[in-house]
């Protein structure tokens, strides 16, 4: 992907941040670029926020090919384990 351009509305924020996670956390975790295809025209990004923490964020491409993050969370204990063993 090219450089990542954000879109932030109101409803997305409200989203992203509902678990906690900052906007700046959403963005470093896209932006590591370590996603998947999440179906539907989403992609999953999980990566590591803010002092290390593990991360989820759901994301979809706009047609301007704009990043506009739908969720965020962190990762269970379990999710934080297999990434863990997937990643040195």
């Amino acid at each position: 992907m090219k450089p990542y351009v954000f879109r932030w509305i109101e409803w997305n924020l409200d989203h992203a941040t509902k678990h906690g996670v900052a906007v700046a956390e959403c963005e470093q975790v896209v932006r590591a670029g370590t996603y998947r295809r999440a179906g539907d025209g989403k992609y999953r990004a999980v990566g590591r926020g803010a002092g290390g923490r593990w991360l989820q964020v759901v994301f979809a491409l706009t047609v301007d090919d704009e990043v506009f993050v739908i969720h965020s969370r962190p990762l269970t204990e379990i999710e934080k384990h297999r990434e863990r063993r997937r990643k040195p």
